[in-house]
This record gives C-alpha cells, structure tokens and sequence, in this order.
C-alpha cells in the first residue's frame, strides 16, 4: 500500500496524505472503529463535516487508535448553514470540542454563499493565526465562487473539496485551482457508488483486473488530486487503497470524456 506513504505539500509547508477516509453516513457510534481498522492500514487522513453528525465518534477513533496525533490529518467543515462571523467562531470550537481534538489540521467551508463566505473565512483565518487551525480552506467552490472568496481576503484557500469521478471531471475549475495553488480533494470518487454498475467501467477495470472502485479512486488520483472514498469494512478499506497501478493516456481520456448520472441527493 504505497500510495498510503505519500502526500502532497500544502502551501502552509504541512503534508497532506494523497489517500484518505470519507466518513460521510458512517454512524457516530460504529465510526470509531472503522477509523482504528483504516489507522492498523496504514491511513492517516480522515475526513468528516459538522454535518455528517458524527464529529464525536471520529474524535474517539483519532484518540484511541494507537497512533500519536501528530501522525494524524484530520479535516472537518464549518455547516453550510453556518454564514455569519460568530456563529463560524462558535462552531469551530464547537467541533473542536466534539472531537476532543487542541487542533485542526484542515478547516473547510462546506458549501458557498449565497453570502457570508467572507465572515466565516475571517474566523477561520484567525484560528489559523493562533494555532487552532493548521489549514484552512473551502469545498463545493466553483471558480466564481473562490474569486469572490479572494477579493475580500488576502489568504488563498489551501483545498478545495469538489466531486470528481469518471462522467463528472470539472478539469477547467481544478485548471484554475492549480492556477492559484489551491490542492483539489476528490470526494465521492465512487459517485456514491452509482458507477459500480456502469458497463463501460466494469470492462475497462477486467482489463486492468481491478475492481470498479479501485478504477475510479486511481482515475482521481492520476488527475493529480487527493482522493477521500468512503468505506467502512476492513476489506473496503484495504481494497480502495491497493490502487498502485497506473491507467493509460487514451484511458484516462475515455474517463474524463465520460457522461455518468449520480444520484447525490442527500449529500453536502
């Protein structure tokens, strides 16, 4: 599991591992095992969401896992409910005290506007400043979006969290996220895992003899992003990172050319 060994280095000079776990629908209280199971696998990235209701349980997989928190990058989102300067400083201590964690090392924005981003960036950026944050940056941002965000601030998102998988590859948006240094995390890799069934995805993955999962997480790495696929057995886990293959050129184009719909009702 070598691709669990490497990162990429964030403006701020700290490492982000290139793999991580999405716990989004994992309950609070079977999430802290699975966070232990993925940490025996060699995982160090662990992403959750004030809305995902399990802020908890994953504090308790971080602390319990056998592993020192420094080891650890741990990501969580401001709700996007949340648009307003006090209520963003409320919640990140709220966050931090569900997770039982002194600090963050990613704090992102859920999703943008229509207004307020620029408050809830200036409490972020201030617990940036004194240590509570190590990183900070936003997710669902479109290009629009993040030039708004950085007429009002002189402090450039660190990532932008976008959905990314073969039939949905937003290569203009990440185009202009290299532009700024803005390191893009891929989140339903899997589409929810809708494209599980897509024939066009179970053939080319026989041909590569690799799962349709692992196709599509080593797809949304080879773009050059961080990859968060959710699972919650052991076997799932280990499977999403064993991705140490590489898709040819002419693949790659059929992936990024693909047309997929992905039910994501439900999801932030």
């Amino acid at each position: 599991m070598m691709l669990l060994e490497q990162s990429f280095t964030l403006p701020t000079s700290h490492p982000i591992p290139r793999l991580g776990l999405g716990t989004w629908l994992i309950p609070d209280a079977s999430v802290p095992q699975v966070i232990r199971d993925a940490v025996a696998l060699s995982y160090r990235h662990i992403d959750t969401a004030q809305a995902y209701g399990n802020e908890r349980g994953v504090g308790e997989g971080v602390r319990t896992c056998g592993v020192d928190r420094s080891e650890l990058f741990v990501t969580t989102k401001v709700a996007a409910s949340i648009k307003d300067y006090a209520r963003a400083v409320a919640s990140i201590d709220a966050s931090l005290d569900a997770l039982g964690l002194d600090y963050l090392d990613l704090l992102l924005i859920h999703s943008p506007g229509p207004s307020g981003d620029d408050e809830v960036w200036r409490a972020m950026e201030e617990a940036l400043i004194d240590g509570r944050l190590r990183n900070i940056g936003v997710s669902n941002f479109s290009e629009t979006d993040l030039r708004a965000l950085a007429a009002g601030s002189s402090t450039v998102p660190h990532v932008n969290q976008i959905r990314v998988h073969p039939g949905h590859t937003p290569a203009a948006l990440m185009d202009y996220c290299a532009t700024q240094g803005i390191v893009v995390e891929s989140y339903s890799p899997i589409g929810n895992g809708d494209l599980l069934t897509d024939p066009r995805l179970i053939e080319m993955a026989a041909r590569y003899g690799v799962s349709v999962a692992q196709l599509c997480i080593r797809y949304t790495l080879q773009l050059g992003t961080v990859c968060l696929p959710k699972a919650r057995s052991v076997g799932h886990l280990h499977e999403n990172a064993e991705v140490d293959f590489e898709i040819s050129e002419d693949d790659m184009a059929t992936l990024s050319g693909l047309v997929i719909d992905v039910d994501l009702s439900g999801r932030d």
